[in-house]
């Protein structure tokens, strides 16, 4: 029980410095910080390694947001200056919501006890764990993915029809980003690993299936970003504004339409492609480990 207190305490102090640190930098407004301080906290009191996969996630997503903002501005209709990309509360919880119900089911099932991934031993906390592991590796794959992709020199197509479209469309899909998100979800899939070689002890025939999780997260990174692609073309309206002269997500007298139907926001397609990979995820967890 004190070794629990003190996890948390450790957890509040992280996220509050974190969260006040990124408001000031003007990554998150105030809802986002607050948003982003109750996620951190949750993470990091249950499990430090699911701490270390969302800290993975949003500082390197902060980073290359800031990347080529000159570049950016002149294709994202939605572009501020420093980075700051609307990260209100709907914001995080679109993108941390999910995987915070997952830890939360986890802390139910298993407390803060720290696991090796084994459905010999649990299916449903492999699962559930899986679900984490998924989560993250699509959000890190789909912001990489877009991030580095507007910033590279190929043009990219259309994920429904491989036809070429402007830069900033909604499933508009790149070498480089299809690649970036590979690595970021490897990324993800280091983060949960490295901790768990200082504060976990397998047996060795399950210590070395742990390691699977790299390629496995490299995977969802992947995949998670062709899903939202996909979704991005389809149900994510984008047109050129010829006022504006950017592509926008929003119909109007002088946009003309590029792809999709308007049925779903950014913040929809980001739920439903990271519940998709996360289900996913986890059913392959359950098939390796």
């Amino acid at each position: 029980m004190e070794n629990q207190m003190v996890q948390v305490l450790i957890a509040v102090l992280i996220s509050s410095f974190i969260a006040i640190n990124s408001y000031r930098k003007n990554s998150l407004d105030v809802s986002g910080a607050i948003a982003g301080f109750f996620v951190m906290a949750v993470h990091l009191s249950v499990n430090y390694r699911f701490g270390a996969m969302l800290l993975a996630f949003f500082f390197t997503s902060s980073k290359l947001t800031k990347m080529g903002e000159d570049r950016k501005r002149s294709v994202d209709a939605e572009f501020k200056a420093g980075g700051q990309r609307n990260w209100y509360w709907i914001q995080v919880f679109s993108n941390s919501g999910i995987a915070t119900i997952l830890v939360l089911a986890f802390w139910k099932l298993k407390s803060s006890q720290d696991i090796c991934l084994d459905s010999r031993e649990s299916y449903i906390i492999t699962s559930v764990v899986g679900g984490i592991i998924g989560h993250y590796a699509c959000s890190n794959g789909d912001t990489w993915s877009s991030e580095l992709g507007v910033l590279s020199d190929e043009q990219p197509r259309l994920i429904t029809t491989f036809k070429v479209v402007r830069r900033g469309t909604n499933g508009g899909i790149t070498k480089v980003g299809l690649q970036a998100a590979v690595a970021a979800g490897a990324v993800i899939g280091l983060a949960f690993v490295l901790p768990g070689i200082f504060i976990k002890t397998c047996t060795n025939d399950v210590f070395s299936k742990q390691l699977l999780v790299i390629p496995l997260s490299a995977f969802a990174g992947l995949a998670g970003s062709l899903i939202d692609s996909l979704l991005g073309a389809t149900l994510q309206y984008s047109g050129f504004c010829s006022v504006r002269n950017k592509v926008v997500s929003k119909a109007g007298p002088t946009v003309k339409r590029i792809s999709g139907l308007g049925i779903l926001d950014n913040n929809g397609v980001n739920v439903i492609s990271i519940l998709l990979t996360s289900m996913l995820t986890s059913f392959v967890c359950l098939y390796i480990f």
